[in-house]
């Protein structure tokens, strides 16, 4: 005889998702995974494979708005809450109006709610009332300088920038070498520091960088992940100067871009740069 079979199991609990579009070349899915909680999944989906090595141009074509239509129409099956472009130099290569034509790209796709990397960053700088910023890039120059005039367009100046002039391969950078980049381009005059591209890992170094700095240190994962949760409702899982605050909740998406949009200026004067006591120790189990 049939006999009925009791598990006593509870439901699992509806999971809410946040649509993330990357770069055919991203390589920390695991990282963005570690801001959510545990009933938020992430639906990742990559832009086009193309060639070019990481400069001004391969930025511009990872910003295509062509791409990005169609990438975030094909996150939307599972139905996110939120759609997030998680690229920093795709998202600011073209200024304030490039990254604000991205947001209405996704949107117009589909996209309930949208964000972008840079612009996570603009909303973070002004929930922690940063106006001075030190900026640690991966990047060869000219990416780095796009992102000194991109944030200039919103008032936010660059006192000190550093760039490691990769090409490629940025998600192999250790901890180790990201400490030195920014041991390189700490300064007084800074209100806080900025570690740009979302394929460089920092998940475990923004607590000990701040402590060792004394001000707020802002990652790209860490940003674009505040900001789709928050889009949500939600708080990313972490810590650092940006989640303690509870500035999540304060803070609405930037919607607009500025209201005088400027060329990209040339890049800040050299800043004399005195030594900065941080441990260049990898933690234990870092990729």
């Amino acid at each position: 005889m049939p006999t009925e079979l009791s598990v006593g199991l509870a439901e699992p609990v509806r999971q809410q998702g946040i649509g993330v579009v990357a770069p055919f070349d991203f390589a920390l899915d695991r990282e963005l995974w570690r801001w959510v909680p545990d009933d938020v999944s992430l639906y990742l989906t990559r832009l086009p494979f193309f060639t070019t090595p990481v400069t001004v141009e391969m930025a511009v074509a990872c910003g295509d708005r062509r791409a990005v239509r169609r990438a975030t129409r094909d996150v939307l099956t599972p139905e996110p809450a939120v759609v997030a472009y998680a690229c920093t130099s795709g998202s600011f290569v073209d200024g304030a109006a490039g990254e604000l034509v991205l947001r209405r790209t996704m949107v117009d796709a589909g996209a309930p709610a949208a964000c972008t990397t840079s612009g996570a960053l603009i909303d973070a700088l002004a929930a922690l009332g940063v106006a001075r910023l030190a900026i640690a890039t991966p990047y060869v120059e000219p990416v780095t300088r796009r992102l000194v005039g991109y944030l200039a367009e919103y008032g936010v100046r660059t006192v000190s920038c550093e760039g490691l002039g990769l090409l490629g391969h940025i998600w192999r950078v250790t901890y180790a070498e990201v400490v030195e980049i920014v041991r390189a381009v700490d300064t007084d005059t800074a209100d806080a520091l900025f570690i740009s591209c979302t394929n460089l890992p920092t998940y475990d170094l923004i607590e000990p960088l701040e402590q060792a700095l004394g001000k707020p240190v802002l990652t790209a994962n860490q940003v674009t992940m505040w900001a789709a949760l928050r889009a949500m409702g939600r708080v990313a899982v972490g810590r650092g100067s940006l989640l303690d605050t509870g500035a999540a909740a304060e803070v609405q998406l930037t919607t607009t871009a500025p209201a005088e949009l400027t060329a990209v200026p040339d890049p800040p004067a050299p800043v004399e740069i005195g030594p900065t006591r941080i441990s260049a120790v990898r933690p234990a189990g870092a990729a």
